[in-house]
């Protein structure tokens, strides 16, 4: 049997290092379902991390919370859906607080929540009381959480610290700004990436069937002018 300890280690290091790529978070589901007789451990770490951790990464957290469920479901290992169901507003407050800081994070937790009604795991009552709270943190601009940090601010120390600013929002130093811009991007990618996406022949037939019109007299009339030409071309050779 696992060392209790050393599993909590190795899943906290993950949820720490997860990024914006599928993988990511797919390998720490992976692991929490293969340690899943320890489920309510596991997902107590996953709300110190939210508390603890940069906004950033709570985004991060938030998206693998999706994956998790959605593997769990298809694993049937419910504990884990009713857990975050149970705190799933704990996980929104922390990951897009009341205070302004997470303002760039109002739209994952919204994408999240989205994910989760349409796979049934949330209600859709739940998801429309969690939005009208979201309405009141979205009022600031999208990233203003996000605008640089003079470089006096910065000045006398080596370590990436968010700061506050006056009206009490975290601003993020540089190269987390960047960071946050290139995974945006990455899931913005493979969100395109989704919706182009066709699961089976079967079901592209299906799709290129419903977008084609119907024949009409038109098309008739140019499948024989095109007969014609044909038998024209090969007459004259």
């Amino acid at each position: 049997m696992a060392d209790p300890f050393e599993v909590r280690m190795r899943f906290t290091a993950q949820l720490q290092h997860l990024n914006a790529s599928a993988t990511s978070s797919q390998k720490a589901a992976h692991y929490a379902l293969k340690y899943r007789d320890m489920d309510e451990d596991l997902h107590s770490c996953i709300l110190e991390q939210l508390e603890r951790n940069s906004m950033n990464n709570r985004a991060n957290i938030m998206y693998f919370i999706e994956h998790l469920c959605d593997m769990a479901q298809r694993e049937n290992h419910l504990n884990f859906v009713r857990m975050v169901q149970k705190d799933i507003f704990q996980v929104v407050d922390a990951v897009a607080p009341s205070d302004g800081a997470g303002a760039a994070n109002v739209k994952v937790v919204r994408r999240v929540l989205q994910g989760l009604q349409q796979k049934s795991i949330l209600e859709p009552d739940t998801v429309t009381e969690i939005e009208a709270c979201l309405k009141e943190r979205d009022t600031l601009p999208e990233h203003t959480a996000l605008s640089p940090i003079d470089a006096n601010e910065q000045r006398g120390s080596n370590v990436a610290q968010p700061v506050l600013k006056p009206n009490g929002v975290l601003r993020l130093d540089k190269r987390q700004i960047e960071q946050r811009i290139e995974e945006d991007r990455e899931r913005h990618k493979r969100l395109k990436e989704s919706i182009w996406g066709v699961g089976s022949e079967d079901e592209e037939f299906e799709k290129l069937w419903d977008e084609a019109s119907e024949i009409g007299e038109d098309d008739f009339l140019q499948a024989e002018e095109d007969a014609m030409e044909r038998r024209q071309a090969v007459e004259a050779d």
